[in-house]
């Protein structure tokens, strides 16, 4: 555990963002470590905020029995708190093996102004995707997981409900499919733009589509789990990608459920699916997913840009914004 009385919090000093109490964070100094062989240091420049993981997080909803489970790659602290947790930085390595100096790289770490890790431990950004938009990789690999556990295909008629992040990455993913119609769901209008520009179809839950061939589930409320077995056409499937933290999710598998023969199935990136875990390393699927961030259309997932140390004051109140996507805090 960091001492915190032994360091003083600087723009000279690395900082990072710890959660302290629910609803509560704060911005606390940090030591790094002498740098050692394949070890790199990287200045950050950009952290993605995680809305729905680190929303739980803040607010101390991470159940007793997932401790250990939900812990982020490069943690400190325990739950429920303090804890330093996030897993979307983005910056420029300015010290460690030659190869590596002045690259602009992604790492699933904390949010933090400086950090060492293991080169192993990065993905270098393609040529034109900012530091920015590598921050929206982690999101990108929970669609990619999702699409191996879904398997659409080519002109399948597919509905995801929940219009966050990942619901609209894995529309954005899935609408890139030949012939395949999309159709995003979302409690708010606001979506219909975005969605739109994705190129897939906006509906209010009102206007819930039926008769689909697979749907996905993003919203994280009962409403919203409820909606996707009423738009799967009989025998398809639902890939639940919400994660309720201690939250109980009432739901009604009643009614047609059985007699529709539904398949209602979980999606969660912290492994791969087993057929394709013998050939794919959790770094080829992040190397991926940084990949599909090439198009400029994606930047309209950013909706907050906040200072790194203005985060305190305005991110737990974010977090309760219905309009607030995907909120990158920015280091300078």
């Amino acid at each position: 555990m960091t001492n915190f009385d032994e360091f003083t919090a600087s723009p000279e000093n690395p900082r990072a963002l710890w959660y302290t109490a629910p609803g509560a964070c704060a911005v606390r100094a940090e030591k790094l470590p002498r740098l050692e062989d394949d070890v790199v240091r990287i200045r950050t420049r950009a952290s993605g905020v995680s809305r729905g993981t680190e929303r739980l997080v803040c607010r101390g909803n991470v159940p007793q029995a997932e401790w250990q489970r939900m812990r982020a790659p490069f943690q400190e602290g325990d739950f429920p708190f303090p804890v330093k947790y996030g897993y979307a930085a983005a910056g420029i390595v300015e010290a460690g093996p030659d190869e590596f100096l002045g690259s602009s790289v992604f790492c699933l770490y904390p949010h933090q102004s400086v950090f060492t890790v293991s080169a192993g431990h990065v993905v270098r950004i393609p040529t034109g995707i900012s530091l920015e938009r590598a921050v929206l990789a982690a999101n990108m690999e929970t669609a990619l997981n999702a699409l191996w556990d879904g398997m659409p295909s080519p002109g399948d008629h597919i509905c995801v409900v929940g219009g966050g992040v990942v619901g609209l990455l894995t529309a954005y993913l899935v609408a890139r499919l030949p012939a395949t119609r999309v159709t995003l769901v979302d409690v708010n209008p606001v979506r219909r733009d975005i969605a739109e520009a994705f190129g897939c179809t906006f509906a209010l839950p009102s206007d819930l589509p039926q008769d689909q061939d697979l749907v996905f589930h993003t919203s994280a409320t009962a409403a919203g789990l409820q909606s996707a077995l009423s738009a799967a056409g009989d025998g398809a499937t639902v890939i639940e990608m919400s994660w309720y933290g201690d939250e109980p999710v009432p739901v009604l598998l009643g009614s047609d459920f059985h007699s529709r023969r539904l398949v209602l199935k979980s999606s969660q990136v912290g492994r791969i699916k087993a057929e394709r875990r013998d050939r794919w390393s959790f770094k080829r699927r992040l190397e991926t997913a940084m990949s599909l961030l090439a198009d400029p259309v994606l930047d309209r997932l950013i909706s907050h840009r906040i200072p790194f140390d203005s985060a305190p004051e305005r991110l737990p109140d974010l977090f309760n914004d219905p309009n607030a996507l995907a909120t990158v805090l920015t280091y300078e």
